[in-house]
């Protein structure tokens, strides 16, 4: 489980493509501190397992259902990406609920900068509208977000400078892709409630 803050700006030293899946390696001193083999470490919001590590390095690997699903193909050595260790239990839950469990894709559309934060418009697939609203919280490669703007097949947020200093959406140009998760409640909230209307119908 994770929250969405973001607690360094890692980067991709190797990629080594296999059969149907990729083993990264990635630089993040933060992240790799007392890091051991299997444990979780979030890249661009994606919940990878540590193969091993060295001093500022560890490895992960990536098969190919993560690949289809998320950005981390386009990865290659020297790519930014955001690193976050699972939150520790009893410490404060600074963003939301992150599961590490990426939903799909988005491409940046558009940027809107002004004095003190920038605007981002975002694409969402079909699929995941219902989930997305304004106000609600949504996770943008690996960053705890709130949806300003929910349209039908984009949404939009709000970046202060801290967000645009530490992260890759300070780095991203129109075009580029984004891994999107949308709030896991939502999904249960409607899994319930289809569920109960199931019910009443049955």
């Amino acid at each position: 489980m994770f929250t969405g803050i973001v607690e360094e700006l890692g980067e991709v030293t190797a990629v080594e493509t296999l059969d149907d899946a990729c083993r990264f390696r990635l630089r993040g001193p933060v992240v790799t501190e007392g890091a051991k083999h299997g444990d979780s470490i979030a890249v661009n919001g994606v919940c990878l397992t540590v193969v091993d590590h060295e001093d500022d390095e560890f490895t992960a690997d990536v098969m190919a259902e993560t690949l289809n699903r998320s950005s981390l193909g386009v990865l290659k050595p020297g790519s930014r990406v955001n690193l976050e260790r699972p939150m520790a239990v009893g410490e404060r839950l600074g963003g939301h609920i992150v599961q590490g469990h990426v939903d799909g894709t988005g491409e940046i559309l558009e940027r809107k900068p002004s004095e003190h934060w920038e605007l981002v418009r975002i694409s969402l697939p079909a699929d995941l509208t219902r989930y997305v609203v304004e106000k609600g919280s949504i996770t943008v490669d690996g960053i705890s977000l709130t949806v300003v703007d929910a349209g039908p097949d984009h949404f939009t947020v709000s970046l202060i400078p801290t967000t645009l200093a530490l992260t890759t959406l300070g780095h991203k140009q129109p075009g580029d892709p984004v891994n999107l998760e949308v709030d896991v409640i939502a999904k249960y909230v409607e899994r319930m409630l289809g569920d109960r209307a199931w019910g009443a119908a049955g």
